[in-house]
């Protein structure tokens, strides 16, 4: 049997394209004057948080090097944080690659993954490329939001697949085109080209502490502006590509995912936000063990158990060798959560400590069906601290603090997670407070997105480039 008679049937490829065509439709005619004004304030936290996190990922010395590497020419587009501009194809990559590298970045539950970095760098750098108005801006990055986050719920990818950089591409791609004023069938052709670029990672990459799992974030954001300047060159088509590589390749697909309860639900409404720098799923674990903090001697710990859902349960280890492993560890961040009181960036610094690796050995984790069963509207958590007298303290949480269905994080919130993550640039987080705030009425976007590359928007000596 050939490669090609394993593929998908005609049917399945044909109900794809038929709903990437309503989705593109939808996508250029989409008008933020007739979007609910509960949706225009999620996107603003959504994209302060955006460019907060990239600023603070930007920070990092890796992050850097990396940008030093490319040697990009000045251009139109912010390095977020990094004190420069760019080309928009370079800001795409190198910012999202920044907003991943620290598990800080917004989530949502239901699309099980990242909707708004998958495409919220890519339109950000072509808008700022175009100098876009405000309205189309916004327009823009909830076409990237909504239609990610619905390749998100039809895709079922293979078991150890990780959901960066595949499923997610579609949106980057919508969002590029509707900036780009496509109409309906070239916005359909993006992003079905879009949903034929994805990339095929391992979820073990990220727990071995490969940053080839930032990578992906980057290979989505300008795999979707290519997909955009294709459909826009008349370069591309819709032909159902979603069926065959998120489908046959990938996993499943279910098309009718695509446009479900288009312009009713607005799914960047029901994401989450982070005030740990891990994975979303050793949150719950942590939030329950600092609800136990609260007069426990670490010494007297002879044990803890976490109990978590199946999508948890590869977390398990008590070994790391970096920062990107530590953050995919869960007893990681609950001995962090214990000795600290808190799992943030400052703490990841400390993670050779001894102490905490200790304790972390005394980490157990636990699939609990009972939790798993509560999938995907709670993510929850139960932890069992043990004492060397035999007492034990149990705490249970249904999802993390910060989802918008259990403990939402509004402005302020996130204000301060930026401000402590950003010592001393207080006027960076709040420019972007700003720009996210004010966008929709903004008549261009140009100068303001130039603004959140912080220190001037020049290079410094060390990332010069040649």
């Amino acid at each position: 049997m050939t490669n090609v008679e394993r593929a998908p049937d005609a049917e399945s490829v044909r109900r794809a394209a038929a709903a990437t065509a309503g989705l593109g439709e939808w996508v250029s005619g989409l008008a933020v004057a007739a979007v609910p004004r509960r949706v225009l304030d999620r996107l603003s936290l959504v994209l302060l948080n955006v460019a907060g996190v990239t600023a603070v990922g930007a920070a990092l010395d890796e992050q850097a090097a990396l940008r030093s590497s490319w040697r990009a020419s000045d251009g139109p587009a912010p390095l977020i944080g990094a004190g420069r501009c760019a080309s928009a194809d370079a800001a795409a990559w190198l910012n999202a690659t920044a907003l991943v590298c620290l598990e800080l970045d917004e989530g949502n539950k239901y699309a099980k993954g990242h909707p708004a970095a998958h495409g919220f760098p890519a339109v950000l750098a072509l808008a700022a490329e175009l100098d876009a108005t405000g309205a189309d801006t916004a327009a823009a990055l909830l076409a990237a939001y909504e239609t990610a986050s619905r390749f998100g719920r039809a895709s079922r990818l293979r078991l150890g697949a990780h959901p960066h950089g595949s499923w997610g591409v579609a949106g980057a791609a919508a969002g590029c085109a509707r900036l780009l004023g496509l109409g309906p069938g070239a916005t359909a052709a993006a992003i079905d080209t879009g949903a034929g670029l994805p990339v095929a990672g391992h979820f073990t990459s990220a727990t071995d502490g490969n940053p080839v799992r930032d990578a992906w974030m980057g290979a989505s954001n300008l795999s979707g502006l290519v997909a955009a300047r294709m459909a826009a060159a008349g370069a591309a088509r819709n032909t159902g590509t979603a069926a065959l590589s998120l489908g046959g390749l990938l996993g499943e697909f279910d098309p009718s995912e695509l446009t479900g309860a288009l312009g009713t639900r607005w799914d960047v409404t029901s994401g989450y936000f982070k005030r740990h720098a891990s994975c979303s799923f050793t949150h719950p674990g942590a939030d329950a063990v600092l609800g136990l903090r609260g007069g426990l001697d670490p010494s007297r710990i002879t044990g803890i158990v976490v109990e978590t859902h199946a999508l948890g349960g590869g977390l398990a280890s008590a070994e790391w060798d970096g920062r990107l492993s530590a953050m995919f560890s869960q007893p990681f961040v609950v001995a962090a959560a214990v000795l600290e009181g808190e799992a943030g960036p400052r703490v990841l610094e400390r993670r050779d400590d001894p102490a905490l690796r200790s304790l972390a050995r005394r980490v157990r984790l636990v699939v609990a069906d009972d939790l798993t069963a509560r999938l995907p509207g709670e993510r929850a958590a139960r932890v069992t601290v043990e004492l060397d007298d035999g007492t034990v303290r149990t705490r249970e949480v249904p999802n993390p603090v910060g989802d918008a269905d259990h403990h939402p994080l509004g402005e302020q919130d996130l204000l301060t997670l930026l401000e402590g993550w950003l010592p001393g640039r207080e006027e960076l987080v709040g420019r972007a407070a700003a720009f996210a705030r004010d966008l929709p009425a903004l008549d261009r976007v140009g100068e303001r997105l130039r603004g959140l590359a912080g220190a001037g928007g020049r290079p410094s000596r060390r990332e010069e480039p040649n």
